[in-house]
């Protein structure tokens, strides 16, 4: 049997290239006492893989050169000498972007695919969907009545975090590159508002939609889109800082934000949200929006690229907006 994977060959420069990397194939090992082997079926392709590309160590040590490209991926258990991994199982982990998987277990979870599909699992009720949860809930601290901003409003992260702030009874204000993706927003996520950053002026919107200002603003995207924001900050208001995908591809000459002073004169705080901070309060979060999606509360939209030669192309349609939805890429 034979294990297809794709191996960083050099740090990219800017946007990803196909040439950053090399698809290797290799023949898979024996399996050892307490080892089991995972046959993957979908991999996520998030912002977040952009910065583990990168050499040094910020939350998480880079991608070393000639290592296997880190993912959170999901998959089948089809061989074991584990004793608590059977035949069968289904799991998800940072298995990498790779067709199988030999482990010991460290880190991985199973995952009950019965009532959920397995991408699920990369997505709302995995890295991404945690996100949302614990960003929202422990740094912007929702109540009811305030009026909610996010940025890349119509990825998973940010459709994620409006509908759990609807849940929690506040106004949702969301942003995206599309009038599609604008009327996903409010027809399919329950969105109060919708901004096209393309051809709407995002200021002259939130001031519109939030006339006496923002009190959590969810930022995806930085650059500009904070530095708006920032001037909109209702008294209070709670700044969380989850990506900047703006700035991935450039990060020798990132755009800092100019109105931070605004925290000040808001009385406001800028937090940010690493999601393994909450690691240990997965399992019941993922439960919780297992429920709500249940109940119809919240949406799931996903976006497949399939083949696993595809890895770099389909990972920049995240920086490019080509994606609608959750981005996947099948094995």
């Amino acid at each position: 049997m034979v294990n297809t994977k794709i191996v960083l060959t050099e740090r990219p420069k800017g946007a990803v290239q196909d040439s950053n990397f090399k698809v290797k194939e290799e023949k898979i090992p024996s399996i050892n006492e307490g080892h089991f082997l995972v046959a993957i079926e979908a991999i996520s392709l998030d912002p977040a893989m952009r910065g583990w590309m990168n050499e040094g160590t910020t939350y998480i040590k880079g991608v070393e050169i000639g290592a296997v490209m880190r993912s959170f991926s999901a998959g089948q258990v089809i061989e074991s000498k584990h004793p608590d991994f059977k035949v069968g199982d289904y799991v998800e982990g940072l298995l990498g972007v790779q067709t199988h998987v030999v482990t010991d277990g460290r880190g991985i979870r199973k995952i009950n695919v019965s009532k959920s599909k397995t991408s699920h699992h990369l997505g709302v009720l995995g890295m991404p969907g945690m996100t949302a949860y614990f960003g929202l809930l422990k740094r912007g601290e929702p109540t009811a009545g305030d009026i909610v901003y996010i940025s890349g409003a119509a990825g998973i992260v940010g459709s994620t975090v409006g509908q759990i702030a609807k849940i929690k009874g506040c106004t949702v204000i969301g942003s995206a590159g599309s009038d599609a993706k604008c009327k996903f927003l409010t027809e399919s996520c329950g969105f109060d508002y919708a901004i096209n950053y393309k051809t709407e002026d995002i200021d002259a919107k939130l001031k519109t939609y939030a006339p006496n200002g923002l009190h959590i603003f969810y930022d995806n995207v930085g650059g500009e889109t904070l530095d708006i924001a920032l001037m909109n900050l209702a008294r209070g208001a709670r700044v969380v800082i989850c990506g900047a995908i703006s700035q991935y591809n450039n990060m020798a000459d990132i755009k800092g934000p100019k109105n931070y002073m605004k925290i000040v004169s808001a009385r406001g705080k800028m937090n940010g949200i690493i999601v393994f901070d909450f690691i240990d309060e997965w399992p019941a979060a993922a439960k919780e929006i297992a429920q709500w999606i249940n109940d119809d509360k919240i949406y799931v939209k996903e976006h497949t690229v399939n083949g696993i030669e595809n890895f770099a192309s389909a990972l920049n349609m995240l920086f490019t907006g080509e994606n609608f939805g959750k981005l996947i890429l099948e094995v």
